[in-house]
Order: structure tokens, then sequence, then C-alpha cells
């Protein structure tokens, strides 16, 4: 389509927290083998270069990356702050798992505030809301008229779809509910894709129907739950 915006999020393929097992903090969980396999069949789906690659810098995601880089080296790669919501902060520890920190997890969406920081170092609900609004008109000032891959996480994802259904920029304790049952209805596999799109007009970016899909050889629904701490 000429003028329009096309954009891929991607989440990244199965981690080693999606398989249960401890991990060192929010963005140090590698893929595991059948994660590195979803990444493959990603970059295989692609029947054309992107014109851009972008990913979180987290492990997962830049590790999901690598095989479209691979197969692309000539497409730029940029790493975007598109990382996944860190509200647990210091609450996600060293050596633990998305089961032992399920309670913690289960505390902050019940208080329903979002301006808290948890842990000291958390990021606030308001803080990610933000960060997705920036990603959206970060995108709509790229010059490219082509595709954007973006390899990112499942409540990053979700948090970009909701905001752009509901216009929520500052999000109130009801709105945080809102986004909770929303993260709780939504299922976004590993290496699952959603599109958006941004043609010319007064709407900017729209989710598009139909644009959701996984891989249905390898993919897996662990990790789908409604808590980050799990992903």
């Amino acid at each position: 389509m000429i003028n329009v915006r096309r954009v891929w999020l991607i989440r990244h393929g199965q981690s080693e927290s999606n398989a249960g097992l401890p991990t060192n903090g929010p963005g140090a969980a590698p893929l595991t083998a059948l994660g590195r396999e979803q990444a493959a069949r990603m970059a295989a789906t692609f029947t054309a270069p992107p014109d851009l690659i972008v990913s979180s810098p987290f492990v997962r995601a830049r590790q999901t990356a690598e095989a479209t880089v691979e197969r692309f080296p000539q497409v730029p790669y940029e790493e975007w702050p598109v990382e996944e919501f860190t509200y647990l902060g210091r609450l996600h520890g060293p050596q633990t798992t998305g089961e032992q920190r399920r309670p913690f997890a289960e505390a902050y969406w019940a208080r329903a505030d979002p301006g808290y920081v948890n842990g000291g170092d958390g990021e606030s609900f308001n803080a990610l809301i933000t960060r997705v609004r920036a990603f959206l008109d970060r995108l709509a000032d790229r010059p490219e008229e082509g595709l954007i891959a973006v390899f990112t996480h499942g409540i990053f994802m979700k948090a970009v779809i909701w905001s752009l259904f509901t216009g929520v920029t500052d999000p109130d304790a009801a709105a945080m509910r809102g986004f909770r049952r929303f993260n709780g209805a939504c299922d976004i596999p590993n290496c699952a894709v959603t599109e958006l799109w941004r043609p010319n007009g007064p709407y900017g970016f729209r989710v598009v129907g139909g644009g959701t899909m996984h891989l249905a050889e390898v993919s897996t629904t662990q990790g789908t739950a409604s808590s980050a701490a799990l992903d």
C-alpha cells in the first residue's frame, strides 16, 4: 500500500521463565530450545525484507530478533525501549520462578494504583502507558512507508492494543483495573504477531483485524498469564 505504515508487533519466543525455570531478573531470561526454533520459524514467515528491525533490549527479545537479522543482514536494526512491563522491581529477584513471584504480582494489580512504584525500582503503570504512547509517536515519525518488525513482549503488546482501543493516556485506578481485565482476557502466544497499520487520515494507528497469528507447529501458550512476573 502507498503511504501506509505497517508494523508487526512480535512477542519473543519461549523463554526460560515461560518454561517455569528460575531467572535472574526481568531482562535476563534467555530463550529455550523451543524458543529458538520459534524464532527461526518467525524469520521464515517474512515474504520480503522488512524496512526496519527493532528489538527490546531484553535478552529473550534480542535472541528472537537474531534469526530475522541474520536472514536480512542489509536491513537496519535498532533497539528501542519496548521491553516488558517491569512492575515488580527488586521483587523480581535473582533465581526466582514465575510461581514464586505470583503473590507479589497479584498484590500489585490488586492495589490498582497507577503511580505506584514497586520494590523501589519498578515501573509504574503510568510509566508503561507513557512508554507505549512514546513508542507509537516514534513509529509515526519514522520515514519508512513499509514494514517495521518490532520484537517485544506480551504485556507491552497488550498495552499498545489497549491504548489504541481506549485512547487512555493518563490512567486512573478504574482504567488500570480495566487493563487488568483486558490483560487476563487476551492471550498472545510466544512468537505471535499483531499487525498495526497507519494510513493517511485522522485516526492514527489501527489494530488490523485478523492480523494476529502464531506458528502452530512450534507455538506454546505458556507465559500468557496475566502477570508480567510470569513472562
